[in-house]
């Protein structure tokens, strides 16, 4: 999949070398959201493979078991995480709904300090058991974050998406709002003057909303869990050792990044072997002269959820073309479908998009399924609907992979023309581009994220990575108090100056007017 050359065969042949000895990890994912563990699987799988002790406490224990793979199931029978995202509920949402639902996820998540498992965990091997590290997800809540204080190691954050905008502060990353968009607002990092307005606001909004909204009850849920002397759990994530993040700049646009940020987007992508096509999606594809449009919303969002309106919009435009489309619809018929159209319940995603006779794709913008088609070089008509998405859109967008469709807005002639302009061979050309970049690195996203978690495991932490920027007043960050010395400085200067130039001018129409009253007097006598 990846590209080796020399360079890598050695660096991979260093990282065995100076491989730390088999460490014993925890692992803590109690968001319940299946996409979300899809990328942190992988990595958790592979430390196991390489010989170190790894517990993880899950929503998704092993199917099969794992030598050195230990799950804590802190599994719910209904979880709003995992919910049917409903189509005509998110064109209604605004803002408010948007927050409530970053709240949900929150208190749902650190409802899960008090499952019988996690209780039976910390009476028995979270206190007799002595970890080297901890791996945890930064999302909408940090009460799990009380473990590494309670258990006293050292922890590594990680994201499957661009970072929150709360979680930049931790490692003092630069999120200046004037080219780094906000994780929940549909901007590229070229914005307009109104765009950065805007997202300015929303810099501080989130702040603020994350204070409220996630940290103030998280902390209280973890103190009521761990003891009220507790520290402040902002205090706890300022000592995060190591952020990785599911990103890589070639998708999610540049920025500056913090020595303890690191990129392994791609990652959900190793050593994924691409599998025969079920005969019959192979056969309709195969079979397609001018190539197939692959459609797909993702896991959460569900066919009988699409709005009436819409889906016959998209079926008049489809019978447009003459490419033929594959749509993973979970109902069992569609009305009105047109000949080129073909409808199934599911459909292997990534072993799709890869195919060469695949022209297009167009998905809701979830990082996962941006991630494979940019990989597969595919280009993507692509309609955000919440979360990462619109970001993610706009980001692939900048960076010639696809086009932002409105959805809410998107009438027959719009979905037409947004897929005849990626249908466009120049179009397909910078999709391919965009993939050679993506692909184009010295280690595979999955070594990378090994190498740094070993690292910071060997390095007891490896606080040295640590910017003197963490934990600074933001007075100090933005360098307020100095502004504010050079301002009254300058001012003092200027108006000793201005004081300085008065008398002088004093002193001088004094002397004239002197000079004025001795002609007076000279011409009197």
């Amino acid at each position: 999949m990846w590209k080796f050359s020399c360079v890598t065969i050695l660096t991979i042949f260093g990282l065995a070398v100076i491989q730390v000895d088999s460490a014993s990890i925890l692992a803590v994912f109690p968001y319940a959201g299946k996409s979300h563990f899809h990328v942190f699987q992988p990595i958790l799988q592979e430390l196991a493979k390489r010989g170190h002790e790894v517990t993880v406490i899950t929503h998704y224990p092993q199917k099969t078991p794992l030598k050195g793979y230990t799950d804590i199931s802190v599994a719910a029978k209904e979880s709003f995480s995992e919910n049917v995202v409903d189509l005509e509920g998110v064109l209604t949402a605004g803002t408010w709904s948007m927050i409530q639902a970053v709240a949900s996820l929150g208190k749902e998540t650190c409802d899960n300090l008090n499952h019988p498992n996690f209780d039976k965990f910390l009476k028995t091997k979270g206190l007799k058991k002595k970890y080297d590290l901890m791996l945890i997800e930064f999302f909408v809540t940090d009460c799990f974050l009380a473990l590494a204080h309670h258990l006293d190691i050292p922890f590594i954050g990680i994201t499957s998406h661009i970072l929150m905008p709360w979680s930049n502060t931790r490692i003092a990353s630069i999120d200046n709002p004037s080219f780094v968009p906000n994780h929940f607002i549909g901007y590229s990092d070229k914005m307009t003057y109104r765009e950065r307005i805007v997202n300015t606001i929303l810099y501080f909004g989130s702040k603020l909303v994350e204070h409220y909204i996630v940290d103030e009850p998280g902390n209280e849920a973890a103190k009521a869990k761990f003891g009220q002397d507790l520290p402040h759990l902002d205090d706890i994530a300022k000592n995060v050792s190591l952020m990785l993040t599911y990103t890589h700049f070639s998708i999610t646009r540049p920025r500056p990044l913090v020595p303890s940020m690191i990129e392994i987007g791609g990652l959900h992508l190793h050593n994924t072997q691409l599998k025969p096509l079920p005969k019959n999606i192979e056969k309709w594809i195969n079979e397609s002269k001018d190539g197939v449009i692959y459609f797909s919303m993702g896991s959460m969002i569900k066919g009988h959820t699409f709005p009436e309106e819409k889906r016959k919009i998209f079926l008049k435009a489809f019978g447009r073309l003459k490419q033929r489309v594959l749509w993973k619809w979970e109902n069992e018929t569609m009305p009105d479908k047109p000949d080129n159209v073909m409808i199934q319940k599911w459909m292997p995603q990534y072993d799709i998009l890869c195919h060469p006779n695949v022209k297009a794709f167009i998905a809701h913008g979830g990082l996962l399924g941006t991630t494979e088609a940019v990989h597969c070089g595919v280009p993507v008509v692509v309609m955000p609907q919440f979360g990462d998405q619109h970001t993610n859109a706009r980001a692939l967008e900048a960076g010639g992979g696809g086009v932002v469709l409105n959805f809410r807005e998107a009438d027959e002639e719009m979905v037409y023309n947004a897929l005849k302009t990626v249908l466009d061979p120049e179009f397909n050309k910078k999709a391919k581009e965009l993939s050679a970049r993506f692909r184009d690195r010295p280690m595979s996203p999955m070594d990378t994220a090994i190498y740094w978690i070993e690292y910071v495991a060997r390095h007891k932490g490896a606080h040295h990575m640590r910017t003197a920027a963490v934990g600074m007043p933001l007075y100090q960050y933005l360098l307020l108090d100095v502004f504010g010395f050079l301002a009254v400085c300058t001012l003092s200067i200027l108006f000793i100056g201005i004081y300085v130039t008065k008398l002088f001018f004093r002193l001088v129409m004094s002397m004239f007017s002197k000079s004025d009253k001795k002609q007076k007097k000279l011409k009197k006598n």
